[in-house]
């Protein structure tokens, strides 16, 4: 079947869907289901999420099936949520990894001493921190104000780590284009950086 014959089944099982035809939806779920899953397994390199992702990009499809338009295609309208949907579970899985990361402290032997001594200056830590945080918002700032596309770009590639490809299917975008526009916004924030340290240079 031609992609034009796909899209005008799809189109005409919406219309039965969004009148509320039961069986259209669950047909249209039949035929994009294997095509979601797959984008979530490799947004995210999870089974388990990928099953997750899959229920609930449906089921919000669902919810706003009435919302929808078909101004794009519904296949790109559903891969857009489970986009969405999996850039947040992966965006939370970071956030759960840190904090974990922070509650690990050092081990110790029953006698009181460290099993391994730290990789790093503990003692640093604080003032650390400090500069981290200050340089943290910094980029933040700086990639604030950045162009939309520009800074969909950086968080989807630097931020959350896709990798050129899977941006692609996520805005729709040439990977050429999408190289292009990171540059740009690496620029951008290296300039911030450098700003930043410059500032640092000045003040002490």
């Amino acid at each position: 079947m031609s992609d034009e014959a796909v899209k005008e089944e799809d189109r005409q099982l919406v219309e039965r869907a969004q009148a509320g035809d039961i069986s259209a939806f669950e047909a249209l779920v039949d035929a994009h289901r294997d095509k979601v899953y797959g984008l979530a397994l490799r947004m995210t390199r999870s089974e388990a999420d990928a099953a997750e992702i899959s229920q609930d990009t449906f089921l919000s499809a669902y919810q706003h099936l009435r919302e929808f338009r078909g101004d794009a295609a519904f296949s790109s309208w559903v891969h857009r949520i489970a986009a969405n949907n999996a850039l947040m579970r992966l965006r939370h899985r970071k956030v759960v990894q840190a904090a974990e990361g922070e509650l690990q402290g050092p081990e110790f032997t029953e006698r009181g001493s460290l099993t391994e001594y730290p990789a790093r200056d503990w003692s640093r830590d604080a003032e650390g921190r400090i500069l981290d945080a200050e340089l943290g918002h910094a980029i933040q700032q700086a990639a604030d104000h950045l162009p939309e596309g520009y800074r969909e770009v950086f968080l989807l590639k630097d931020v959350d780590g896709l990798s050129y490809e899977q941006i692609a299917e996520v805005t729709g975008d040439s990977i050429p284009a999408i190289k292009s526009r990171l540059h740009r916004a690496r620029l951008a924030l290296r300039d911030a950086i450098d700003r930043f340290y410059n500032q640092g240079d000045a003040s002490g």
